[in-house]
């Protein structure tokens, strides 16, 4: 009987070990702050729904090595004949491991795909703190990340640099209203 050689396969470890990867550390609430300043009058059925405004802002910055925190920071204000129901802010973050990653795509993996992963629980977190507080659950529609960067970097485009300065490419938030 023969011997036929082996040949490598395809993909092997070293293959996987060049791969872009994104794995999630932790997640974890970093700020969570919910006031209710006309209680219990904000409480009382009412015919008029209240007006709520959504603000996002995305912010990451590197933790050393391939880690990098991403905190998802989203502020709500609902009112209702001009009087405040109810406030509140969360700061959802998470450590993620970024191997791999062409430096091109790391801002914008960072301010589209870490939040991206991280709404889902951010919002569940909102749901219930408007829950317990006394109101409907606030269940947020999905956001755009891609429409918020893309914002951020027109708005940084748009910002007069001064001259003869190197302009800084930090990675930083990005924000709506």
């Amino acid at each position: 009987m023969a011997e036929t050689p082996q040949t490598p396969p395809q993909g092997g470890a070293a293959d996987q070990a060049a791969q872009p990867r994104m794995t999630i550390q932790t997640q974890f609430v970093k700020d969570l702050s919910f006031e209710n300043p006309r209680a219990p009058a904000s409480l009382q059925p009412s015919q008029a729904r209240p007006e709520i405004q959504v603000r996002v802002d995305v912010r990451a910055q590197a933790l050393g090595g391939e880690r990098y925190e991403v905190v998802l920071q989203i502020h709500v204000d609902a009112q209702t004949a001009g009087e405040t129901s109810f406030m509140l802010e969360l700061s959802y973050g998470g450590v993620f491991g970024l191997m791999n990653i062409p430096p091109d795509s790391l801002q914008a993996l960072l301010l589209i795909e870490c939040p991206r992963l991280l709404f889902p629980f951010a919002r569940r977190i909102i749901a219930d703190a408007t829950r317990d507080g006394g109101f409907p659950p606030l269940m947020l529609d999905p956001i755009d990340f891609v429409a918020l960067y893309r914002r951020r970097q027109q708005q940084a485009q748009a910002e007069p640099q001064p001259t003869g300065e190197a302009v800084p490419n930090p990675i930083v938030g990005n924000g709506s209203n």
